[in-house]
């Protein structure tokens, strides 16, 4: 009997799993893989059935980033051949919107190239984010501009925005290896600020960077101790005229393992397959879905991605459905959390602390 279906009887009593168990899901045969999936599998159906949201990008600025991580195809001194421009204007933004929308994205993503926004930039966004939510009710908006300073998440949620992203992409013990113009912890700062204002935390990782798995795992403790809503996982896509360009040293099986380490951490958590999925899972991306409830449809920031056509195709025919504009994402299991104070200020108990 292989270890995963008690990780998965763990994962329905949310409790987190080891770091030996998790070594055992990265490092494990390939000969029990099915066994691993249909473990995952069962965490996926019990807290989010067969729904898979659907999320769509919209680059709002690309290329000429000041700063210097390795894995981004925008970085300073790229030789990437990708597309750059500069802020879309409000209706070019809600003409991209209105086409994930209509293909059956429940959140749409804002994104933005840079170290982080100006004062300016988050004005800017107010009147985009005001018609988004007036041509489309009950669709989601997430912005990822990079870097926040205080008070830009409160200004954010203001404005309409309902999630960030912002990704630990790595180890903090390895981030000085794939970036050196900021630091794991301003990365941390970011996600904490956009969760205090109110904002719903979305944070995740990058796969295949020449990481171990200790650094897969430490960089899975390190987002469960944000407590992030959704977590996306994406798989180096490594483009020539960067510092990781020729890294291909994931395969199908590898992204299928680290998908299932993430659901065991996160049993109750939207885990999304994020960016690099067509190329590294490839015929495997229907098995994925057994593991994650969430994806990105469509094309990526620079990258084209899959057809949103044959998106909805793979999902149909793997037996799963598409989650409707203001369905709720989480499992109602996740409000029996939430528990009145009894302790503490104003009683005769001690706080917890």
């Amino acid at each position: 009997m292989t270890i995963y279906q008690p990780l998965a009887d763990k994962a329905l009593r949310r409790e987190t799993p080891t770091r030996d168990e998790l070594c055992a899901v990265l490092s494990g045969s390939d000969d029990d893989l099915m066994d691993l999936v249909a473990a995952a599998f069962r965490v996926r159906l019990r807290y989010f059935g067969r729904r898979v949201k659907l999320n769509y990008l919209v680059n709002m600025k690309s290329g000429l980033c000041p700063e210097d991580c390795f894995y981004c195809s925008q970085r300073l001194g790229s030789e990437a051949e990708i597309v750059k421009y500069t802020w879309l204007k409000p209706d070019q933004t809600r003409e991209v919107v209105d086409q994930g929308v209509r293909a059956g994205a429940s959140r749409v993503c804002l994104v933005a190239s840079g170290r982080g926004p100006t004062d300016r930039d988050v004005d800017r966004l107010a009147p985009t984010i005001e018609g988004i939510k007036k041509e489309h009710p009950g669709v989601e908006v997430c912005a990822c501009l990079g870097l926040l300073s205080q008070g830009q998440a409160e200004r954010l949620r203001e404005a309409g925005v309902d999630a960030y992203n912002h990704n630990l992409n790595t180890s903090e013990e390895r981030y000085a290896d794939i970036c050196t113009t900021h630091e794991f912890a301003d990365r941390v700062d970011t996600v904490e600020q956009a969760k205090h204002a109110g904002l719903s935390p979305c944070s995740g990782l990058i796969a295949g960077m020449r990481e171990g798995d200790d650094d897969l795992i430490d960089a899975l403790f390190a987002l469960r101790e944000l407590g992030p809503d959704s977590v996306p996982v994406n798989f180096l896509m490594p483009f020539e005229g960067t510092p990781l360009e020729g890294t291909w040293e994931l395969t199908p099986q590898r992204c299928l393992r680290i998908l299932a380490a993430a659901r065991f951490v996160f049993p109750d958590v939207e885990v999304r397959l994020a960016g690099g999925r067509e190329i590294h899972l490839r015929t495997l991306q229907p098995l994925a879905l057994h593991i994650v409830n969430s994806l990105f449809l469509g094309d990526y920031l620079t990258s084209e991605g899959q057809a949103g056509k044959a998106d909805l195709e793979m999902i149909a025919d793997a037996g799963f459905e598409v989650q409707g504009a203001g369905e709720p994402t989480l499992p109602r299991e996740r409000h029996d959390l939430l528990r009145p104070r009894r302790r503490g200020a104003g009683t005769a108990l001690p706080p917890n602390a």
